[in-house]
């Protein structure tokens, strides 16, 4: 059987803590942080609502070449690494695939999907396609995709090339265990290091955000309150102290 190497899960408080957090503050954050654009360009919510949460199982393809690629989609399939990825799934994984935004080829299927959700699988993102829409969609995945085709995932011009190496998805370099934060916003891609860091940042804003949103709601003006002003701030900290009072929890 071909060997493909495990991932290095975060810790499951990082995880737990970030599901909180929406992908457009941790990528506002990230930005702050110098990671100026984790966000993943070509894959876009199938299903409007989802948000995972989860560490990133990492698949590549590369264009076909008659040397290197064995035609047929159940020629040897133990050889055929796509579904070596999700052998490797554990409940709340999140399988990326660098599939070079190729619209021509279904990545994954109605029983690799089925296979993936009994797992305990989060989500799919793709830069690419997958197939069987009618019978993916029963699965309730989470799924970013470019699009949906027929066609299976070795018929056109890409074949399946690595396990769990680094990849690019979307335009962002996507290393074996990063936290990928995906919600209708599309798909952020969270450096574990920066994790901590990320949660601490974002709960400040989320804060002042809240306060802000409240007195926008009630005609305060735009200048004062978004961003926070320094002038508004006494009056921050005294909502934070009186909110805290109301919601003890």
């Amino acid at each position: 059987m071909t060997h493909a190497p495990d991932i290095t899960r975060p810790p499951k408080d990082l995880i737990d803590a970030l599901r909180e957090i929406g992908a457009a503050t941790v990528a506002g954050t990230l930005g702050q942080m110098g990671f100026r654009n984790p966000h993943m360009v070509g894959p876009v919510a199938q299903n409007h609502g989802k948000s995972i949460v989860g560490p990133a199982l990492t698949l590549q393809f590369m264009p076909q070449r008659p040397d290197l690629f064995t035609e047929g989609e159940y020629a040897d399939p133990e050889t055929q690494l796509h579904r070596h990825v999700l052998y490797h799934a554990q409940e709340g994984d999140v399988v990326v695939v660098d599939a070079r935004g190729d619209m021509s080829s279904g990545v994954f299927g109605d029983m690799m999907s089925t296979y993936f959700k009994g797992r305990g699988g989060a989500g799919i993102v793709i830069d690419g396609c997958m197939r069987d829409r009618p019978n993916v969609e029963k699965l309730d995945l989470a799924l970013w995709l470019r699009g949906w085709t027929p066609n299976y995932h070795v018929q056109t011009s890409i074949y399946p090339n690595a396990v769990n190496v680094p990849i690019a998805c979307g335009g962002v370099t996507v290393i074996p265990g990063d936290i990928i934060v995906a919600d209708d916003d599309g798909v952020v891609v969270l450096p574990v290091a920066m994790a901590a860091k990320v949660i601490e940042e974002s709960q400040k804003h989320h804060d002042w955000e809240e306060f802000s949103r409240v007195k926008l709601m009630e005609g305060g003006p735009l200048q004062r309150y978004y961003p926070l002003h320094d002038d508004a701030r006494g009056e921050y900290e005294e909502w934070r102290r009186t909110n805290r009072l109301e919601n003890p929890g």
